[in-house]
């Protein structure tokens, strides 16, 4: 797991430094602007979808290790594929790249919490080092929080390039996400062929239940077609790299890492799918 440790905090804050630059304050004011969407999606990301995953790990009686897997990757906020996918899908990009933004902000306090209270109420008492809630969400800050703040104070002073550049830094950080996979796929393949069917199940029922909530929610809630398929995205689209991420600062086995993993891969093809079959819808 060495590779991947190396990897991840490196990927992730070059990734939220990314997120950073394609961020102006416009994006946080818009909130107060228009807050019903934004707290329908918010709901749905921060709340719901923890729970649902919970629910789903007790129903499914999957592995304790597996089951604190799914619960990092169901805590984990949206990422930069949330927001190029909701351009493809003809969806609300602002309100995507909004939540984006403030859950990821967020995430050093929710992450932590969350991911911890799964681990008291799952009975398991072996994380790694004793690390607590307020050491996770420091290191959290340098390379989740910080990265932000310094991709915005870029922009800040040097707006023309990136709006030049903005499809490029956004294939970047998905490179960097895809990136991470990579490595944990080389360097643990013989350990995630034991896990990944009973992960791939978990992974796939909660990133379709979670897409199909986030969709039929937002129909009731929501403003119109471009919020629906946007909060569709952010529910189904979890930023893996933070996730992967949190599980090595954690945890010392490579399993909790394995429906992180499983889900990248299964998110990228459900949510394409979701993509061509909403896109003309309006």
């Amino acid at each position: 797991m060495e590779i991947v440790t190396k990897i991840a905090p490196i990927a992730l804050a070059l990734i939220m430094l990314g997120l950073g630059l394609g961020l102006t304050t416009q994006d946080f004011v818009r909130v107060l602007k228009q807050p019903k969407d934004f707290f329908i999606g918010f709901v749905c990301q921060l709340i719901v979808l923890p729970i649902i995953a919970f629910l789903l790990i007790k129903i499914l009686n999957t592995p304790l290790e597996l089951a604190l897997g799914v619960m990092i990757i169901a805590a984990a906020p949206g990422g930069v594929t949330s927001n190029v996918l909701t351009k493809f899908a003809n969806g609300d990009v602002a309100l995507s790249v909004s939540l984006t933004a403030i859950i990821s902000l967020i995430s050093i306090f929710t992450v932590p919490f969350i991911v911890f209270k799964s681990a008291e109420l799952l009975n398991v008492s072996y994380i790694a080092n004793n690390i607590s809630m307020i050491g996770i969400s420091l290191k959290m800050f340098l390379v989740v929080t910080l990265p932000v703040m310094i991709g915005m104070l870029i922009r800040k002073f040097a707006t023309n390039f990136i709006i030049n550049n903005t499809q490029n830094i956004q294939r970047i950080s998905i490179l960097l996400f895809i990136l991470v996979f990579i490595a944990i796929w080389i360097e643990e393949w013989d350990k995630i062929v034991s896990f990944i069917t009973r992960a791939g199940l978990v992974a796939l029922i909660l990133n379709v239940v979670m897409m199909t909530v986030g969709f039929y929610v937002a129909k009731v809630f929501a403003s119109g077609m471009e919020q629906r398929k946007c909060i569709s995205l952010e529910c189904g689209l979890q930023n893996g790299t933070l996730a992967v991420f949190v599980s090595t600062q954690i945890f010392d086995n490579i399993v909790y890492m394995v429906p992180t993993a499983a889900y990248a891969l299964i998110m990228f093809v459900t949510s394409i799918i979701f993509v061509f079959l909403v896109k003309n819808l309006d």
